[in-house]
């Protein structure tokens, strides 16, 4: 009899839920027992719900400041933001119930916790429901409902936060950050970087492309010897902008790529990658283990997160484009040992079985349930 897992994440916001989820049913094949439904929460509403979905790429890569202060509202009552989606959902979820038949639900998105927890209460069906966090310091109280059977942490520091929210420290598993197996290096370790050689540096912005992309690439071609890759992502006017601005200047030094399936390929030949603090790249990063050059982070969820890259020396912070050049004379200091540091940092810091511990655990807690699932099947 196989157990059945309902995955609750988000196509439109970011790329970090749906990364998260993939890693998790990539794990899954090696489970025949093991059935995965995977739902976008967002499309379990109505219209308007659907339309705050995709609203998130168009304001965080055009208004961070408006981005800020939803944000801080959405923190400050998190019971609202519970209560209307709860209202939007209702219907289609408890469809998908009936329709799916779960032994177990698992959230990656705050804004399906205290929705879903809500309606299963009040209906009072008893289907174990487990978070998974999907940020490492900075996090939403939305993620932190004292309902949930258990909450998965990334981090340490996220798990802090949750009991700072009130959550009992038995209900937190802190399993690491799940990240697809293609991004780690097969069989061949990454070589460490020796004086005089030149660089593939890699130019991203998470899946929404945001940042001061052309100057940091200005930066680097102007003074290393190094070719440059920039993926802009779903923002199709900045990679227009960067192919007319670079390319005929730089010629074969410099690639413009837009939202690509394959940026694996691009980090594991990468030396160096420039990104924002978002949570998913970086750890994408990490595993690949391509030292970071973080540029900013978004407002909000990501605010701490390149203090905490340098904090385990995962990559080092350069906010400021005209610190470039300093920054990476630094890295390559010395036949590269602050760069090499890094890169001997990152292969001791990431679990690379971070996904499977998570299965694992969610499967041993959905046994209870599945148990006498079976009781009254039989």
């Amino acid at each position: 009899m196989e157990k059945k897992l309902l995955i609750i994440s988000s196509d439109h916001t970011g790329h970090g839920h749906k990364s998260i989820t993939e890693s998790l049913c990539e794990t899954v094949k090696n489970h025949n027992d093991v059935k995965i439904r995977v739902v976008d929460g967002f499309s379990l509403g109505k219209q308007l719900l659907v339309k705050i979905g995709k609203s998130y790429g168009p304001i965080t890569r055009n208004s961070e400041n408006l981005w800020k202060m939803l944000w801080k509202l959405s923190a400050l009552k998190p019971s609202i933001v519970d209560n209307v989606i709860e209202t939007l959902i209702r219907d289609n979820f408890l469809k998908l119930l009936t329709e799916v038949k779960p032994d177990l639900i698992l959230s990656v998105h705050p804004n399906f916790n205290g929705s879903i927890l809500n309606i299963l209460e009040k209906e009072n069906i008893n289907i174990p429901f487990i978070t998974l966090i999907a940020d490492l310091v900075n996090i939403y109280p939305l993620w932190a409902d004292r309902r949930a059977n258990y909450i998965i942490s990334p981090t340490i520091e996220a798990q802090n936060k949750c009991i700072e929210f009130g959550i009992p420290d038995e209900k937190i598993k802190v399993s690491g950050f799940p990240v697809r197996s293609r991004f780690f290096q097969k069989n061949v370790k990454r070589k460490l970087y020796k004086r005089g050689q030149s660089l593939t540096v890699l130019i991203m912005s998470g899946g929404e492309g945001v940042g001061n992309m052309k100057k940091i690439a200005e930066t680097m071609l102007n003074h290393f010897d190094c070719t440059v890759k920039i993926v802009a992502g779903k923002n199709e006017k900045l990679k227009t902008k960067l192919e007319k601005s670079l390319i005929d200047k730089y010629a074969d030094r410099v690639e413009i790529y837009g939202f690509i399936q394959n940026i694996q390929d691009l980090m594991l030949t990468s030396d160096i990658a420039f990104t924002r603090g978002s949570p998913n790249v970086m750890f994408e990063a990490i595993a690949s283990n391509t030292p970071l050059i973080i540029t900013g982070a978004l407002p909000g969820q990501e605010e701490d997160n390149p203090t905490f890259a340098e904090k385990f020396n995962l990559g080092v912070v350069c906010k400021n484009p005209k610190d470039i050049t300093q920054t990476i004379n630094e890295l390559l200091d010395k036949d590269g040992e602050k760069l090499n540091k890094i890169i001997n940092s990152q292969r001791i810091f990431i679990n690379a079985n971070a996904a499977e511990d998570i299965l694992q655990f969610i499967l041993k807690a959905s046994e209870p349930y599945y148990e006498e699932r079976k009781v009254k099947l039989s």
